[in-house]
């Protein structure tokens, strides 16, 4: 089965954050499943990402939805919430219901609808007793979206592999490209299509670090990443508010095999 085109829409996990292209915008996963999949689709296939960084769930319904609807995609991803379930206060039941009907909109559209349980990413952050309930919410609602409208599950969740810190960034938030190519070889493999099986290597498990050398590595990344988030979010201010999408309309890609 081919696509006519994809439309990614969502937060920093579908922008890309953080695998860098050498002019340091971000590609990530789903622009290597667009690249993949425009070999299938030849020349005509269009790519649109709507996905920016820091976007709460309202934000990503009200700014991307409507664009993404109008462009009549063959294939949608939607990933949205992560960034919800950080913040002081959240029902992860309520974005469940918020977004049920927005996956129904573009299935009766006539879209194939990817939706995701995300990998666990609590274990490298503070407040795992906080964040790990919401995001466990957030997981078991995107299971039964995909039940009830016939969207396509892409469980990262139930990779272990995505326990190995050298799938994500600095930051230990973000994917690292290694992460990133592990997700586009999940999503081509639901989707039927052939991947590259270096896409699914993951690095050696780095040896564990002694105590003291652990904590000082806690304390760098605290003062590196944590504090800027915080400060953030006291001042009411996100990382993408001025950023805008990266591929605003459907265009293009450069296909790979």
């Amino acid at each position: 089965m081919s696509w006519d085109n994809f439309v990614a829409l969502g937060d920093s996990f579908t922008e890309g954050m953080d695998d860098a292209y050498p002019d340091g915008t971000y590609r990530g996963w789903a622009d290597l499943v667009a690249a993949r999949l425009a070999v299938d689709a030849g020349p005509g296939f269009g790519y649109a990402n709507l996905a920016v960084r820091g976007k709460v769930l309202g934000e990503v319904l009200a700014e991307q939805v409507g664009p993404a609807l109008a462009m009549r995609p063959s294939l949608v991803s939607f990933a949205a919430g992560g960034n919800d379930i950080l913040r002081p206060k959240v029902d992860p039941y309520a974005l469940v219901d918020r977004i049920d009907p927005v996956i129904a909109r573009f299935r009766a559209a006539g879209a194939d609808v990817l939706v995701f349980r995300f990998a666990d990413v609590t274990a490298h952050l503070p407040g795992q007793r906080i964040v790990g309930p919401r995001a466990a919410a957030l997981n078991d609602g995107a299971r039964e979206l995909a039940d009830r409208h016939g969207a396509i599950l892409i469980d990262l969740f139930a990779d272990e592999a995505f326990h190995n810190p050298l799938l994500w960034s600095a930051d230990r938030l973000h994917l690292s490209a290694a992460g990133h190519r592990r997700v586009a070889a999940h999503v081509l493999d639901a989707l039927g299509v052939g991947v590259d099986e270096e896409w699914l290597l993951v690095p050696p498990m780095p040896a564990p670090s002694p105590w003291l050398l652990a904590r000082g590595a806690d304390l760098r990344w605290a003062g590196q990443h944590l504090a800027p988030w915080i400060k953030r979010r006291l001042a009411g201010a996100s990382s993408g508010d001025l950023v805008t999408a990266k591929r605003p309309e459907l265009r293009p890609i450069e296909a790979i095999a």
